[in-house]
């Protein structure tokens, strides 16, 4: 499997939108947004983040993910989402790997830091098999109302 990454275009945008299947996967990756996302939503987000990235499989745009904070102190992967069709076949991990590559070489980052909700047991799972490790929890309310958790995690360069 051929994985490429570049910056976002406008062109994939309406793509993206279409990867996440469910309200509940929408609010992992986008807890603001309404189902199902709409490309404004997604642009507006990019204009306020920084390094909005693409991953393509032969052409195709198959995953995104971006920084919502970044500089020396630290830079924080936000909107990850990977497209369905490819769902565990190590795309997230060659995403959420480059993600980090540019946090700790173009931006010199101290750590790279990762946000991921309880009920999200794949993001739990694949940040930890990075190396990323929990250092707090911070109570939430999903669309419903409802007590979840925001785990936050860490990885400092290797």
């Amino acid at each position: 499997m051929l994985l490429t990454h570049r910056p976002v275009e406008n062109s994939d945008i309406p793509v993206v939108c279409g990867f996440p299947q469910s309200e509940e996967e929408l609010f992992f990756l986008f807890p603001k947004a309404a189902f199902p996302l709409a490309p404004w939503q997604l642009q507006n987000s990019i204009s306020q983040r920084s390094d909005s990235t693409v991953i393509e499989l032969e052409g195709q745009v198959v995953a995104f993910a971006n920084f919502y904070r970044w500089g020396a102190k630290g830079c924080s992967i936000g909107n990850v989402i990977v497209s369905p069709i490819v769902r565990g076949q190590g795309v997230g991990s060659y995403l959420v790997e480059q993600m980090v590559s540019l946090g700790f070489s173009k931006h010199g980052a101290i750590e790279v830091t990762v946000s991921c909700f309880n009920q999200n047991v794949v993001g739990l799972i694949l940040y930890a098999k990075l190396g990323f490790e929990p250092y707090a929890i911070e109570e939430r309310q999903d669309k419903n109302g409802n007590r979840v958790a925001l785990i936050h995690m860490r990885r400092k360069p290797m």
